[in-house]
């Protein structure tokens, strides 16, 4: 039985979970026997491409075993953007999840979360959950707070049914959705709430420490019935990475950068740290986070070897979409056929014959 495909990629499918040096595709068309995922494998030529295999790629697959339901993923089609933690690839929107309680919200970690989510370009929804812990006054604080940042965030929780509906309706649109935030806020939960059967894995927090313990350990996706959404479960981490442009960052706060909209600053390279003739002003909730975030950076960016010092120390070179450090040249050593190449002149001077390539000790010249 054959499967008919007007993809490029010929028999097609959607990266839906990573699985060790494994990854789970789901099929575009059901396979003979109504196969629907298949366990593959990637192809060489993939790695020394440098070509990296995400939860959310769409790939062409070869080489199927239909009765073993396994095959290997030749092809990667273009990503739209790509999520760097967790890694998923043709992001839609991306839900960042803290708990009112139980760890409680930090400002500075939501907002890294935040920024990490404003820097892919996609979609941003804040969820709140843990909501009946609370008191409604403190539920109110937050969703106002955050209100001021830019942000409409939803309070809900897993004991609520009623109140996740909202929620459920946003995820349902077409698009791949990415849970993420902090270990132990219940995004797990959150997602055997809004997918009854799911059955995932959860646990309290630390009783001690008062954090999450790491329930989920792999990013994988799964489909939000009556709709065309998905949504990726992924493992909780406590401090994300800075987007990597800090001329860049005022405009990843949505408040600052409706300041900066209305009005230009006085010099063309401000930092936006409250100077005179600063359309940033001062007083504004998220000001010292701002500050911090700035300084991380620059900090970031001096500590940086000059291209002298790259030079000396070796350089990278980009393969597919990953860097890889290349050795410096004074510790490399010289492969056997370019000492064959080097020697072929110097023994047709002297008439002497060169020793097949294949025999033992063909590299150290003539006997």
């Amino acid at each position: 039985m054959a499967i008919a495909s007007d993809s490029p990629l010929g028999i097609a499918g959607l990266v839906v979970a990573l699985e060790a040096n494994y990854c789970r595709v789901a099929l575009d068309q059901l396979g003979p026997g109504g196969v629907r995922n298949l366990l593959c494998t990637r192809r060489r030529r993939l790695d020394k491409s440098g070509l990296e295999v995400c939860v959310g790629d769409r790939v062409g697959l070869e080489g199927i075993d239909w009765p073993a339901a396994r095959a290997a993923v030749a092809f990667l089609a273009p990503r739209r953007n790509r999520l760097e933690r967790p890694s998923v690839a043709n992001v839609a929107r991306v839900v960042v999840v803290a708990s009112l309680v139980d760890p409680r919200p930090d400002p500075l970690l939501l907002s890294r979360f935040l920024l990490s989510a404003e820097h892919l370009g996609a979609e941003v929804l804040l969820v709140f959950t843990k909501a009946d812990l609370v008191p409604e006054q403190e539920q109110r604080c937050w969703c106002e707070r955050v209100m001021a940042w830019g942000y409409h965030a939803l309070a809900v929780s897993c004991q609520w049914p009623s109140g996740l509906e909202a929620l459920r309706q946003r995820l349902r649109e077409p698009g791949i959705s990415v849970l993420c935030g902090p270990s132990g806020v219940g995004k797990s939960s959150l997602l055997n709430a809004l997918c009854p059967g799911l059955d995932l894995r959860v646990a309290a927090v630390s009783g001690r420490l008062r954090r999450g313990r790491h329930t989920t350990r792999h990013v994988a996706l799964y489909p939000l019935a009556g709709g065309g959404g998905m949504v990726v479960d992924s493992p909780g981490f406590n401090r994300p990475e800075l987007p990597p442009d800090a001329a860049g960052l005022a405009q990843l706060f949505p408040e600052l950068r409706q300041r900066l909209s209305q009005a230009g600053c006085r010099f063309v390279d401000c930092r936006h740290l409250g100077d005179p003739g600063c359309a940033a002003g001062s007083g504004w909730d998220r000001q010292e986070i701002y500050a911090h975030c700035l300084a991380e950076l620059e900090r970031q960016l001096a500590d940086r070897p000059s291209p002298l010092q790259r030079g000396r120390q070796g350089s990278n070179r980009q393969r597919g979409d990953r860097i890889e450090p290349l050795l410096d040249p004074r510790w490399r050593r010289p492969s056997r056929r370019r000492q064959r190449q080097d020697l072929g002149p110097q023994l047709q001077d002297s008439g002497a014959e060169l020793s097949p390539p294949d025999q033992a000790g063909s590299d150290q010249g003539p006997p």
